[in-house]
């Protein structure tokens, strides 16, 4: 089971990576082009990689490659 929970966790680290440039390239619209559409899909881009973050960091604790939780309880 650990194994598949590492290997979830990694493709949860990999989605959260890609999640974030793409947050960059909304920021960078807002920036250099005033878009507000951008700057509201880059909030929500950026909330949507902070959760996928919580979620790889609590199968880090259930696999045991965690270390401190520093996120607190998320129940």
């Amino acid at each position: 089971m650990a194994t598949d929970l590492e290997d979830l966790r990694e493709r949860l680290t990999t989605i959260a990576e890609e999640l974030a440039d793409v947050a960059l390239v909304q920021l960078r619209a807002t920036v250099e082009d005033g878009d507000a559409d951008a700057a509201r899909a880059e909030k929500k881009i950026t909330r949507a990689r902070r959760s996928v973050e919580k979620a790889a960091m609590l199968l880090a604790d259930l696999d045991g490659t965690g270390g401190d939780d520093d996120w607190g309880d998320v129940d």
